[in-house]
């Protein structure tokens, strides 16, 4: 059994396959628009450092994305134009609900303040998503933000007692 076709074919990118003659096509769901968004992010300033790994670790531990196929996925991306990537990675956001979305960029602000400090062009692609792509409310953001946060180091902070 042999895989063919183009991993870059368009919308569908990395899940167009064809086996046999036979295409499938998967639509992008929530788990990979937060890989492609992630992607982004931390391409945005061009510095990626340990702190923002580790809550991508966090976040991919708490979303059930399984690092090896994320990790595949980031590689793959990097081979595309990030105009693309984040054209395509809109218009499936925009396909989610609103909660879904708010989580999105919730994580996005996550991984953007790991290390103490969102970077301008970190926030000015989280500003883009969430205030003009999708108009959603800033508080709802923070408040998802917050408990993502607990959620994400409540259990990994070391104990002092």
């Amino acid at each position: 059994m042999t895989l063919k076709g183009s991993f870059n074919q368009g919308f569908f990118n990395w899940h167009y396959f064809s086996i046999y003659g036979c295409n499938v096509q998967y639509p992008m769901d929530y788990k990979l628009v937060i890989t492609r968004l992630y992607f982004l992010l931390i391409h945005a300033d061009g510095i990626v450092n340990d702190k923002e790994l580790a809550s991508a670790r966090q976040m991919m531990r708490i979303e059930e994305l399984h690092e090896e196929e994320f990790d595949v996925q980031v590689k793959l991306l990097k081979t595309r134009s990030t105009n693309t990537v984040y054209f395509e990675s809109i218009t499936a956001l925009r396909k989610l609900d609103k909660k879904q979305q708010i989580r999105i960029v919730a994580w996005l602000c996550v991984v953007a303040n790991a290390d103490g400090f969102m970077d301008r062009t970190e926030w000015q692609l989280i500003y883009k998503i969430y205030h003009r792509e999708l108009q959603l409310p800033l508080n709802d953001i923070f408040t998802e933000q917050r408990r993502l946060n607990k959620l994400a180091w409540e259990n990994t902070l070391p104990s002092f007692k």
